[in-house]
């Protein structure tokens, strides 16, 4: 897949995920180099894959696979590498499902929640940037009312994708502004409409009644909606993505996960143990901050960069 800067989006992905990777092929590589695969060789790569946040029940799964096929012959790193590509790959699978709109839906409601900092507002934008260039109307409301840097930052956005935002000032109501934003875009046969949240988690009552009564009152004029609600998510977290989640699906029935900044950590093998664990949709991974730097979650070319293999 060629992209506008002639790297292709392979070629960004791993060098988006090097870091990652390369914590786990240094460990493969220095582990198997004429070595037979045996238990306590399986019981070292369990702890190189924990320590690349695949997690303990993945690292048991991917280790026992090898265990069936290749148990006390001798194996190189490459094969080691290749074959936990191809398992990896397989539990990923399963979740590697792009976002889709239904064009019977006007609007179709994307509800977007996450911690602050998790560069929630950016996807939006950036989802936004994809919609508006496959030729769909989009309009943005800003519900992060508690923010005004979040505001501002989505309307920037906003601009830059073309798509109106609805805002309104600091400590405004966001149920009433989603509800204000929906009739807008219904009035005016809007495509998709995504709606910012807050993200204040150290409060948790404080954001469930906020999440619940937007859906509330959207579900005043479409009980249909939200039609998707997406969970944006920071890679450098690693493990706390568990937490996360968890916090989440409680607060809101999350259909999707979005993974951020996979550039910026060593821990993207999160994302393969999330998969195995909840089996959320993934829809998209971000490797940097521009508009094209946010794509469709692929199951082999997340596997085969995480392990540092060629395409």
């Amino acid at each position: 897949m060629a992209d506008e800067n002639g790297g292709g989006w392979f070629g960004r992905l791993k060098a988006g995920l090097s870091k990652s990777s390369q914590k786990l092929t240094t460990g493969i590589t220095d582990l198997f180099t004429k070595r037979k695969l045996d238990q306590a060789a399986l019981d070292d790569l369990e702890e190189i894959l924990i320590q690349a946040d695949l997690g303990v029940s993945t690292a048991m799964r991917l280790s026992g696979s090898l265990a069936k096929t290749r148990f006390d012959q001798e194996i190189s790193p490459e094969e080691i590498k290749s074959a936990l590509a191809d398992e990896i790959s397989d539990i990923l699978e399963p979740v590697a499902r792009p976002l889709t709109i239904d064009p019977a839906r006007k609007p179709h409601v994307v509800l977007v929640c996450g911690v602050n900092g998790s560069g929630k507002t950016t996807t939006i934008g950036k989802l936004a940037g994809q919609f508006r260039t496959e030729g769909r109307s989009v309009i943005l409301a800003a519900g992060d009312t508690f923010r005004a840097a979040a505001v501002e930052q989505l309307i920037i956005w906003g601009e830059r994708a073309g798509c109106p935002v609805v805002s309104r000032d600091t400590g405004s109501d966001a149920a009433g502004l989603a509800f204000d934003a929906l009739k807008q875009a219904q009035e005016q046969n809007t495509d998709v409409l995504m709606i910012d949240t807050a993200g204040r988690l150290q409060n948790r009552k404080d954001l469930m009644a906020e999440l619940e009564k937007i859906i509330r009152v959207i579900r005043k004029i479409d009980e249909t909606a939200p039609h998707d609600v997406l969970l944006v998510m920071d890679a450098t977290i690693g493990q706390n993505a568990h937490s996360q989640v968890e916090t989440f699906k409680q607060l809101v029935d999350v259909s999707g996960l979005v993974v951020t900044k996979l550039d910026g950590s060593a821990k993207g093998g999160v994302v393969v143990a999330l998969a195995e664990k909840f089996g959320i949709p993934v829809h998209a991974v971000g490797v940097g901050e521009g508009m094209g730097d946010l794509r469709p979650f692929e199951a082999k070319a997340f596997a085969r960069s995480l392990m540092g293999l060629a395409d």
